[in-house]
């Protein structure tokens, strides 16, 4: 026995590295190269679409950039946009949109509960909370400038309370960005009303009998255990309805508004396209991408920060 151990521990399948059986050290070596060799065309093809993009806005937003010639000006991009006020004026709308994404994310997640509750109707409610979902932002853009117009259907509704209530609200900038507020706010209520009642689905029933036989009331319920239990799923919907609120607003803003009054609801999103496809200057518009990016990158990270110190 004592010879066929000492076989045993020489071959190297059983070979010993600190009083510890481990595996051939060539195979796993083997493994590991053929999983990276596996690994590398999604890397490459990563890198091709996503970093080599990056790379190439970082060097561009150092330039002075007409599309075709490009001279290097350093942080010339980045001096003139501290000093542009129509920039902090973007950015402030930028803020301002901002401030919607708590009732992005509050009213889905309340209609979701009671959906959850089974209540009268609610598989129909539920198919038509998501129709928003199906349409395109051009066609929620037209429907919205439609509701909104000086003759839409806002004013149809105020003229019950006479003939002299009436707003047009995309010719005032503060008003005309509430209107897209609201807009952006009811065109993401499917998606996270969806992504809400997705993870109710996966919550224990029997959590939610134990909180009633305690006596705990809907309220209650709601606030203490099914918002904690949900905390994953709401970080996912509050990352994903940021980027939306950030650089997927585009068609909404120019079929709305275009954009106007003035810089009234121009986003940093809308900005960039402003800056290089009307005006010609790429480097600039890049350097305002960049700021976008570090945005929306910085936003998220901290938001992860706090959610998991409160788990924690």
């Amino acid at each position: 026995m004592a010879m066929l151990s000492r076989a045993l521990v020489r071959w190297p399948r059983f070979r010993k590295v600190n009083g510890v059986s481990r595996g051939p050290g060539p195979l796993k070596a083997a493994e590991r190269r053929a999983g990276i060799l596996f690994s590398l065309p999604v890397i490459v093809l990563t890198g091709a679409l996503i970093f080599l993009p990056i790379a190439q806005t970082v060097y561009y937003s150092l330039t002075k950039w007409n599309g075709i010639t490009s001279t290097f000006v350093g942080l010339g991009n980045y001096r003139s946009l501290v000093s542009d006020p129509v920039f902090w004026r973007v950015v402030l709308n930028n803020l301002l949109l901002l401030l919607a994404i708590p009732f992005a994310i509050l009213i889905p997640l309340a209609v979701a509960f009671l959906l959850h509750q089974h209540v009268l109707g609610w598989r129909v409610f539920r198919s038509i909370y998501f129709l928003p979902t199906a349409v395109s932002w051009v066609v929620i853009g037209m429907v919205a400038a439609r509701f909104f117009a000086g003759r839409g259907i806002l004013n149809d509704l105020l003229a019950v309370f006479g003939p002299g209530v009436r707003t047009d609200a995309l010719t005032n900038e503060y008003t005309a960005m509430l209107a897209v507020s609201l807009t952006f706010i009811w065109s993401v209520f499917g998606t996270n009303t969806i992504i809400f009642i997705t993870g109710m689905a996966t919550l224990d029933q029997d959590v939610y009998d134990a909180a009633r036989m305690d006596g705990a009331g809907t309220i209650a319920i709601f606030r203490f255990i099914t918002i904690p239990l949900l905390m994953r799923f709401i970080q996912f919907a509050f990352i994903l309805t940021l980027i939306t609120g950030f650089t997927a607003l585009f068609s909404l803003i120019f079929v709305m508004t275009t954009g106007g009054p003035g810089y009234g609801t121009t986003t940093l999103e809308f900005f960039v396209y402003q800056k290089a496809f009307a005006q010609g200057a790429f480097g600039y518009a890049a350097a305002i991408g960049v700021v976008l990016f570090a945005v929306v990158f910085v936003i998220s990270l901290l938001q992860q920060r706090v959610l998991r110190s409160r788990e924690d």
